[in-house]
């Protein structure tokens, strides 16, 4: 039997069993949108997707060696079937790789791994997809001002420092990948800020006493940055903050990022690659 979803694409989260990809798939089903009961992981316990005020939706997770004949299976059930990674960073460009050589429309909003390879695989396999280190509209919408003012006011903090620093929970390994984009917007703009100088705040003490963060979201998710910009003599400071608690901005943009994807393989569009910038520009979020 074929399923197809009236109001938008069916979508399979990989992987379920990650608290991100968990959340996204309750997204997916808030949004009453069909979520396909797989998941490609590296497990092979059965795991289940809350359904918002319905029973649990049960996901069979299907390890590498199964996923190629599981892939077929599904897609012929589900034809228009998009593809959401939340997997490692250590899976990035494998996984990538693996949806290109199938054509297969996927949104990546894992972080980490080879970006350059990443976006250069993609564009070569001529296959549709959104990648973005941050699906948060909203902190996306900041991070685009960032990069707007950079293009309209390049070398404004000439010779200004800064300081940078990004909690999240402890076991994100990797240094925000939006830390980064706005650290290169804040370059164009006079900086000379390596990316190796983010601070990266994995301590439960320093979240709360020193950043701000609720006991609550120390383990269960947040996102806290503060971008800090001195003045040569000291005299300006500035101070930009951007902080989230929990995953479902996340989650919800994941979702807008789907449906988007989904418009644009339904018009054939010419262009394939975008990111969350080309999300926001469309304007037709929830």
């Amino acid at each position: 039997m074929v399923v197809t979803a009236a109001s938008g694409p069916p979508i399979m989260v990989n992987s379920c069993t990650g608290k991100m990809g968990h959340s996204t798939a309750e997204a997916v089903v808030r949004a009453g949108l069909t979520l396909v009961p797989y998941s490609l992981t590296g497990q092979s316990e059965a795991v289940a997707v809350g359904n918002v005020g319905v029973s649990g939706i049960p996901v069979e997770l299907v390890g590498p060696t199964e996923r190629q004949a599981a892939l077929d299976r599904i897609r012929s059930r589900y034809p228009d079937l998009i593809v959401v990674d939340y997997t490692l960073p250590t899976a990035v460009n494998e996984n990538a790789a693996f949806y290109c050589a199938n054509k297969l429309p996927f949104v990546m909003g894992t972080t980490g791994g080879d970006r350059e390879r990443l976006a250069a695989d993609v564009a070569a396999a001529d296959s549709y997809a959104v990648i973005a280190p941050n699906m948060g509209k909203q902190i996306v919408a900041f991070q685009t001002m960032m990069e707007m003012m950079a293009d309209r006011f390049p070398g404004c903090f000439s010779g200004y420092s800064m300081t940078v620093a990004e909690s999240h929970q402890r076991t994100k390994v990797d240094t925000s990948g939006t830390a980064k984009a706005v650290v290169a917007s804040f370059n164009k703009m006079g900086l000379q800020f390596g990316e190796d100088e983010i601070e990266k705040v994995r301590d439960a003490e320093q979240q709360i006493a020193r950043m701000g963060v609720p006991e609550r979201a120390v383990d269960s998710g947040h996102a806290f940055h503060t971008y800090t910009l001195t003045s040569p003599d000291g005299s300006v400071v500035l101070e930009f903050k951007h902080n989230v608690c929990g995953r479902e901005v996340y989650a919800e943009g994941t979702v807008d990022a789907c449906l988007f994807l989904h418009r644009q393989i339904q018009s054939g569009a010419d262009k394939k690659l975008y990111n969350m910038i080309d999300v926001l520009s469309a304007g037709v979020m929830r």
